[in-house]
């Protein structure tokens, strides 16, 4: 395992009961010592981006659930720095943000892969330490991200991907039960 770092994932231990967070990926966009921030992966919200932003409409893009942070923002990724400036680089290939107004011009004229573009409902964050003292608990299991796993073409399978790219005994992982307690 990892230290917490920018480009980094975070996988929902397997017993993890917190509803916003059980068996769920993040992606770390950002990791300070005054905090951490990033995307829930694998969790699609329930409306499209048409359906919360009149500028998309006739476009039922798909948007993730964030985080339980600032729910009244939308936030992407993408895959395209030269044609939407202002990103921010967090892995090769991958950046952060940029000039929103371009997004719904790209998308509008159909010149972007919605494949290569994510949006997300608010955000995940940590305060100073409070990420470190969630992976003492073993809260999270921490590996590399990679482009594929971002912008896997099956979310809800992001998960169990993500334990296969850990290798070893986490892969064992997959099979667990939510709660043991169950079987």
């Amino acid at each position: 395992m990892i230290s917490p770092a920018t480009g980094i994932l975070l996988i929902a231990d397997p017993f993890l009961k917190d509803p916003h967070f059980m068996r769920t990926v993040v992606f770390i966009c950002e990791h300070q010592d005054e905090g951490s921030f990033g995307f829930v992966l694998n969790k699609q919200y329930e409306l499209s981006l048409d359906e919360l932003i009149t500028s998309f409409e006739g476009f039922p893009i798909p948007v993730y659930y964030g985080g339980p942070v600032q729910v009244d923002t939308i936030h992407f990724l993408h895959q395209y720095p030269e044609l939407i400036p202002g990103g921010q680089e967090v892995l090769k290939g991958v950046y952060w943000g940029g000039d929103f107004e371009m997004v719904t011009n790209l998308v509008k004229n159909n010149e972007i892969d919605i494949n290569k573009i994510r949006f997300f409902l608010g955000y995940s964050g940590w305060s100073d330490g409070q990420l470190n003292e969630e992976l003492k608990e073993k809260t999270w299991l921490t590996v590399s991200a990679t482009r594929n796993l971002v912008f896997h073409p099956y979310p809800d399978e992001i998960w169990k991907d993500s334990l296969k790219h850990l290798g070893g005994d986490y892969e064992m992982m997959i099979n667990f039960p939510i709660d043991p307690q169950l079987n």
